[in-house]
């Protein structure tokens, strides 16, 4: 399939999990699914732990969130710690379980790694993960991931946008963007793709902020900048419901300007939980 078709006349809403640790965990996520099911999701991708710990609990998960919801499914999949033949491994077992597509990332470096190295036998980044997809199961749908503030790890804004036009060019059908926090940024590098030949569809990924402490940790890790205006406004009340108020109607701002100027569908980062990004939901499209 092609992810890019996911989106059409109304804007694709897809959401992203990650697999519970336990049964009871699983329970909870699909009665918050259920919530999350009102706003007619595209589709719905699914990750897993470091260096590939839950891989075959994500298999597990998304297949049952396909079965019961009849919608299109994507596994994550990463380069950590997988050989080329571990990677086709779990692609076939991805095909035989009916996942559609596959959101094909290299993966951070394992914990007290200071930078990734492949594994045996392995890809050293997701253009060659791309590449093995498109080259040997063809009907999966491909996401990659872009970054609006440029990669980490990236020498430079215009390297990394190189390395995302390799991906595309070898066969992704779409883009996701980390979490931001300022649009400008996303427009930023809409227009930069734009400028290098990037046509696919560019979605952002937004993370409803429900906690100030969590959020700066996330933030942290992945290298998102948190606008100093929207941390001392969370940070006016050490109150739960006023930081996950103040993060809900930030928004629902960010969604509305991001759809008013054209964004063809919005990624949300949902934690297993449903009422931040419906609460996003219904007030931007209110």
């Amino acid at each position: 399939m092609d992810l890019a078709t996911c989106y059409g006349t109304r804007p694709g809403i897809s959401f992203e999990l990650f697999p519970p640790k336990t049964p009871a965990g699983d329970a909870v996520l699909f009665e918050h699914l259920d919530r999350l099911m009102s706003h007619r999701p595209a589709f719905i991708t699914c990750t897993y732990g470091a260096g590939g710990s839950t891989r075959d609990r994500t298999l597990e998960l998304i297949a049952r969130v396909k079965t019961a919801y009849r919608l299109t499914v994507a596994s994550h999949l990463t380069c950590v710690g997988a050989s080329v033949d571990e990677l086709r491994a779990y692609l076939t077992r991805a095909r035989e379980r009916g996942i559609d597509a596959i959101v094909a990332l290299r993966g951070d470096p394992p914990a007290g790694q200071a930078s990734f190295e492949p594994a045996p036998g392995g890809f050293r980044n997701a253009r060659e993960l791309v590449g093995l997809i498109r080259a040997e199961f063809p009907e999966y749908g491909i996401a990659v991931a872009g970054y609006p503030e440029t990669h980490r790890e990236a020498p430079s804004a215009r390297a990394d946008l190189e390395n995302l036009k390799r991906k595309v060019d070898t066969g992704a059908d779409i883009v996701m963007t980390q979490l931001f926090y300022d649009n400008g940024d996303f427009f930023r590098f809409a227009d930069a793709c734009a400028s290098i030949g990037i046509q696919v569809p560019l979605i952002p990924g937004i993370l409803p902020i429900t906690n100030l402490a969590q959020i700066q940790r996330i933030s942290s890790l992945c290298g998102a900048r948190l606008p100093a205006s929207l941390v001392n406004r969370l940070a006016l009340r050490d109150d739960p419901d006023w930081q996950f108020q103040v993060g809900v109607e930030f928004a629902v701002g960010q969604v509305r300007e991001l759809l008013a100027r054209g964004v063809p569908g919005i990624h949300f980062y949902v934690l297993n939980k449903s009422q931040a990004a419906c609460e996003v939901l219904d007030g931007a499209l209110a």
